[in-house]
């Protein structure tokens, strides 16, 4: 086992404000826009987007689908408040009756189908309220999603700023303590919220933890899987994170492009 991925919260806050703060210098657009899951990543992105801007230069996408995850729009509107983002920054929208239509085309569908169709109606709603108010969409993924490729294309992955991108999950973990997350947020079990019950470490089949330390101890000292073994990991948990992270590598490898 690993305890290298332990950080320094106090100099990676401030390394995330200067990069926020230099990244929208010299762009034109002086304020953030963010869909708020109500989920510990997007909770950590928009505290230190107001840590970085102010939170009157936060605004704030609540996207909902119908009476779907919603203990994390409660966790969001409890955020907001710790926050003291403005009721005018606040930008709320069932999509439910953007998403049925869609959905409605096809009732072969299956669950990962729907949630892909609803991670891209809120990225629609979240680029467009962005070109509304002159504002830059700030991202809200983390290394361990990347790395696995745990998101939907043109969905949830999409930014124009993305601040915890270089932090695993159980860092970004770290971070929120730090930042003083609302203790409901980083308790609550990671969910993308996309159908009734669904879990994220529900469907890896393995715990953020454990797919930290393994893809930590893969990436970033290239280490091969038997000696990740001999580091003390059980061989099937580390087949089923490399394995998710072969399955999805080609998110990263498109487009495919002719120069």
């Amino acid at each position: 086992m690993t305890d290298d991925l332990s950080i320094n919260p106090a100099k990676i806050t401030d390394k995330i404000i200067k990069f926020i703060r230099e990244s929208i210098k010299n762009t034109g657009f002086p304020k953030l826009i963010i869909g708020l899951s109500g989920g510990l990543d997007s909770a950590v992105s928009c505290t230190l987007g107001a840590k970085a801007l102010g939170e009157k230069n936060v605004l704030v996408g609540l996207f909902p689908y119908g009476q779907l995850n919603r203990d994390g729009l409660t966790d969001a509107k409890l955020l907001i408040r710790q926050l003291k983002i403005p009721d005018a920054n606040i930008i709320s929208i069932d999509i439910q009756s953007l998403v049925d239509p869609i959905l409605k085309l096809d009732s072969s569908a299956d669950k990962i189908r729907k949630g892909n169709v609803i991670a891209r109606v809120r990225m629609i709603l979240l680029f467009d309220l962005a070109k509304k108010h002159q504002t830059l969409v700030l991202g809200t993924e983390n290394k361990t999603e990347h790395l696995l490729g745990y998101f939907t294309r043109f969905g949830d992955e999409a930014s124009d700023i993305e601040p915890i991108y270089g932090l695993y999950k159980t860092q970004v973990r770290q971070l929120a303590k730090y930042l003083n997350i609302p203790p409901k947020i980083i308790e609550a079990v990671p969910t993308a919220g996309l159908w009734q019950g669904q879990s994220d470490e529900g469907e890896f089949g393995f715990t953020y933890k454990e797919a930290d330390q393994i893809l930590y101890l893969s990436f970033d000292k290239n280490l091969a899987a038997s000696e990740i073994e001999k580091a003390g990991f059980k061989k099937k948990v580390i087949v089923k994170v490399l394995g998710h992270v072969k399955r999805n590598k080609f998110k990263h490898e498109l487009p495919f492009v002719l120069e």
